[in-house]
């Protein structure tokens, strides 16, 4: 049985928020330095490969053979080197945060909802005596001088800069597979976390909203065109789609 592994994984506020509330359990990422699966003469009219291109990294030193490019897919979403991982690995949530000062103690803010955690009791962060341990390497180019009280104030920290020991959201894996992104159904849109006020928001705008679609589909097209670019709902990129549930630290 192969070692569970862990990996870091950004997520924008509203994205933390849905987690939180228990609304998100998916994530949609594009499938990046792969081609798309096309015929190959060499297999046949009716076969397709999905081979690597330009990539040196031998996770991705793999081809996968097919009679469609559905049938490639799913092949690369069973035995390709997904960089999130597998069924069972885990992931780290990356978020925007501060370090802060809660009335003398070291603590934690999270931009997303502005939750403050106190430090000073976790057994983890505590010394062979049962005390806060000050002299821990983790936290000493940390100044823990912004109020938390103040988090209007704080200077908030970018997300791709969180350590792996201020997260505080872990996730386990429960599937993946992969699929074009338009193929996403309502009840996936939902389980992206995309809520009625996404909905709203995204109403005039999303590069959906002349295609037939459910409402909450165009609230996640716009969603995703929000954070990737205008052109990319119409793109259509394969993705890896990473199903989770959120566990115990």
């Amino acid at each position: 049985m192969s070692a569970i592994k862990e990996r870091p994984i950004l997520f924008s506020g509203p994205m933390v928020r849905a987690i939180l509330d228990g609304r998100k359990t998916v994530t949609r990422r594009a499938v990046k330095g792969l081609q798309i699966p096309k015929e190959d003469p060499s297999m046949g009219e009716t076969r397709h490969r999905w081979s690597a291109v330009g990539q040196r990294d031998p996770r991705y030193g793999f081809c996968v053979f097919g009679e469609t490019e559905e049938a490639c897919a799913m092949e690369l979403g069973e035995f390709g080197a997904c960089p999130y991982g597998h069924r069972g690995d885990r992931l780290w949530v990356r978020e925007a945060w501060s370090d802060v000062n809660m009335c003398g103690a070291p603590a934690l803010a999270y931009r997303a909802d502005e939750d403050v955690r106190d430090l000073m009791g976790e057994e983890l962060f505590l010394d062979d005596d049962g005390a806060f341990n000050y002299q821990d390497k983790r936290w000493n180019k940390y100044p823990f001088c912004d109020w938390y009280a103040d988090l209007h104030l704080v200077r908030w920290r970018p997300s791709i800069h969180m350590p792996r020991w201020a997260c505080r959201i872990l996730l386990e894996i429960t599937s993946v597979r992969v699929e074009r992104l338009q193929d996403i159904s309502g009840d996936q849109a939902e389980a992206e976390g995309v809520d009625s006020a996404m909905c709203r928001q995204f109403l005039e705008t999303s590069p959906s909203r002349h295609e037939c679609k459910e409402a909450v589909i165009h609230g996640f097209a716009g969603l995703w065109a929000s954070l990737n670019g205008d052109d990319s709902w119409h793109a259509n990129p394969w993705v890896w789609v990473v199903e989770f549930k959120r566990i115990e630290q």
